[in-house]
């Protein structure tokens, strides 16, 4: 109270808010000038603003007369800027420079606690202001200066080498063709300074004409600046409670409000998900979460929410597969959007997105090269489709992400029969558009049909499994056939016997025998003495199996002995995917080495029963047509190789062993090729070093399964 006493209120002044400028006052900083000198006695040549951007650009004359003007300087300036030539274009025509340019730059995007005050007869009129701009001279004058200093040098180094070319030789170009924009990469572009500098030059300049202080237009719109009703209406905003006069003082600070993390724009808490309608609940779930059991989405929007009205409302927004929902096609991809991958419209992408919903109603397998297929759609708008309900399984296709919910579909039987009328509709348009035929759409057991055209994963993987059981069986007869033809070398030296084939591939090879008839087989004692033995004893012996070692031959599948011994190869064929007969055998060798005295496989293993544990351990023989002349032994031509290993190589390693069972050696670019033809999809580099280091080794510029190779 005692300083309150000892400053005491001189004068009251009325404060009135004109607003008639409110969006039009802007406040310009000058650079520091002398005193003496206004800026309005400067003549100002030219105005211009781009509105949007809020940026001014001032063109104002230069004293050329004043004392502290260096005349050699600006004509030296001009010269450089324009040439000794002056035209229309010239920034400076009187050959001096004359003027100079000022740019304004926002000095703060928050002008809300800024305003100009104007004080006439005891009382202060505000005005907020819309920007504040600060004025710097630019200097672009420099930038046209040196670009007209590069074109000299340019024309004076293309006169002088055009004097010894008669005319420009002809230069081949490459046209290249954008692949789409996604719309990931079209965000990151829209961001971008580059953009965004484009952008801001594009806005047309606006010329604007320049009044000065005395002129009798400034003298008008100056008078906007006083409050133009006495009345009090324009002040309403000064008429406050005390609280509300303290907030506009002090209002809180945006800075502390950008500071709280902010959500994504795709994440709804469940707080503010239940302030929402049940149907934009049910809208907003399914669009984010895709496939949802009916007892996940009650569970979701809580206990008191009837289930009937849910029920109503998942209809509208999803359809049922295999119990399940799944968000309909048109909620993802409104009528006005497009593939972000593709460019394809929604309603082709609805339509195809359809398709896959309907296959999973027939069976849980979908197989993605026939949806492309039929759909005409690139894969990677299949793989989203199919990602958006499905998981991937090697080697057999995609399935569908959740089991069948039996219990909703016996408790609710009338949607399940509302939902099938609404598929066999969509089924009807699907065969119309797709030109699917009826003829091709294989009936299921209980009433259930089958893919139209297609074939479902199950009888995929059947079928592979019959031509796997039949190759098996042609290669065992073969390998018997070559068996014998062995022995009987071994029992008459120099005598060839030649057998009817038992197929074609048979066929081929009398023919190759035919053209080596010249040549006699090679069977001297000591280069057949690996093919009369096996494992130290002759080779009747240890394939007919009746003993090995004085021990009976552990051949039940089931014995200690059968189940360590395939353990080995397992883990063996895990480590290296390719193997001979004989590195198979060096390895089990060094795997007895290293068992303790009495281990159950130093009962004996024949030939026979190692050969038959690979084979039933998931590896197949791979038949490598080794050149006539090889040296390898037969151990050493038996070559094995794991066919599936549950990694997303096995489809890359299986086509290159069927390379290698027609080919005894490949070069690198057939194998790619090859691989690509196959896969469908162009393989990296790494992917091919990977499969190659897996299977193969590389001798001479030329790749060799392992073992096979012969220096």
């Amino acid at each position: 109270m005692a300083n309150e006493e000892d400053d005491p209120v001189v004068q009251e002044i009325d404060v009135y808010l004109a607003k008639s400028l409110a969006e039009k006052l802007y406040l310009f900083q000058y650079p520091v000038r002398p005193a003496s000198m206004t800026y309005d006695d400067i003549p100002h040549l030219s105005a211009k603003i781009k509105p949007k951007q809020q940026k001014v650009e001032l063109e104002m004359a230069i004293d050329t007369l004043n004392p502290n003007y260096c005349r050699s300087k600006g004509e030296q300036i001009a010269l450089n800027v324009d040439g000794a030539c002056a035209d229309e274009t010239s920034t400076y025509s009187s050959k001096l420079m004359d003027k100079q340019t000022f740019c304004s730059s926002q000095t703060t995007s928050n002008t809300s606690r800024y305003a100009a005050a104007l004080y006439r007869q005891g009382e202060l009129h505000l005005t907020p202001l819309h920007g504040i701009l600060q004025l710097r001279p630019s200097f672009s004058y420099l930038d046209k200066a040196d670009a007209k200093h590069r074109e000299r040098e340019a024309a004076n180094e293309a006169g002088d080498s055009s004097q010894d070319e008669a005319e420009e030789d002809v230069k081949q170009i490459t046209v290249r063709f954008s692949r789409p924009e996604s719309e990931q990469a079209r965000q990151r572009r829209v961001q971008s300074y580059e953009f965004l500098q484009k952008k801001h030059a594009e806005e047309p300049w606006v010329h604007l004409h320049y009044h000065g202080l005395r002129d009798s237009r400034s003298e008008h719109e100056r008078q906007y600046l006083l409050c133009q009703g006495s009345s009090g209406v324009e002040n309403t905003e000064l008429v406050k409670s005390p609280s509300e006069y303290l907030m506009m003082l002090m209002p809180p600070s945006q800075e502390e409000e950008k500071d709280k993390p902010v959500a994504p724009s795709n994440v709804l808490s469940m707080a503010q998900l239940r302030t929402l309608p049940l149907a934009d609940q049910i809208k907003i779930l399914m669009k984010n979460v895709k496939v949802m059991p009916f007892a996940n989405l009650m569970s979701l929007l809580g206990p008191s929410v009837d289930s009937v009205a849910v029920l109503r409302g998942i209809q509208k927004v999803a359809m049922l597969v295999q119990g399940n929902w799944v968000v309909k096609s048109d909620i993802l991809y409104p009528k006005d959007s497009s593939s972000p991958h593709s460019g394809v419209p929604a309603e082709v992408l609805c339509r195809g997105r359809d398709f896959v919903m309907w296959k999973f109603t027939q069976s849980r397998w979908v197989v993605r090269k026939e949806v492309a297929a039929v759909t005409k759609l690139c894969a990677e708008d299949v793989k989203d489709f199919l990602e958006h309900m499905a998981v991937v399984r090697i080697n057999k296709g995609w399935e569908f992400i959740l089991p069948c919910d039996g219990e909703f579909i016996k408790k609710h039987p009338d949607v399940v029969q509302r939902q099938h009328m609404l598929w066999t509709g969509i089924q009807a348009k699907l065969e119309k558009v797709y030109n699917l035929v009826k003829e091709t759409m294989p009936k299921k057991p209980d009433g259930q049909s089958g893919p139209a055209g297609l074939v479902s994963g199950d009888q995929r993987v059947q079928v592979a499994k019959t031509k796997a059981q039949q190759n098996h069986a042609f290669l065992e007869r073969e390998l018997q056939r070559r068996k014998e033809q062995m022995r009987a070398s071994t029992v008459l030296p120099g005598v060839q016997i030649k057998e009817e084939p038992l197929s074609e591939e048979g066929e081929e090879e009398d023919e190759q025998e035919a053209e080596d008839e010249e040549e006699p087989m090679d069977t001297s004692p000591s280069g057949g003495l690996n093919s009369r033995l096996a494992n130290g004893l002759p080779a009747g012996r240890a394939a007919g199996g009746d003993s090995f070692n004085g021990h009976p031959l552990p051949g039940c599948a089931g014995t200690p002995v059968a189940q360590e011994l395939r353990a080995f190869v397992e883990a063996t064929f895990q480590r290296q995917f390719v193997l001979t007969l004989s590195e198979l055998k060096r390895l089990f060798n060094l795997h007895l080495a290293s068992l303790p005295p009495g281990h159950t496989l130093f009962s004996g293993i024949s030939d026979r029963m190692l050969q038959d544990t690979v084979l039933a351990a998931g590896c197949k023989q791979i038949l490598v047509p080794f050149p006539p002349q090889t040296a390898a032994s037969p151990d050493e031509q038996k070559v094995f190789a794991l066919w599936e290993s549950g990694d997303m190589s096995d489809q890359h390693r299986q086509v290159l062993l069927e390379i290698f069972s027609k080919n005894y050696r490949v070069r690198r670019n057939m194998i790619q090729s090859r691989l690509t033809q196959e896969c469908g999809e162009d393989l990296s580099k790494q992917e091919v070093d990977k499969v190659l280091k897996d299977c193969c080794v590389s001798y001479g510029g030329m790749w060799y399964l392992k073992g096979t190779v012969q220096s």
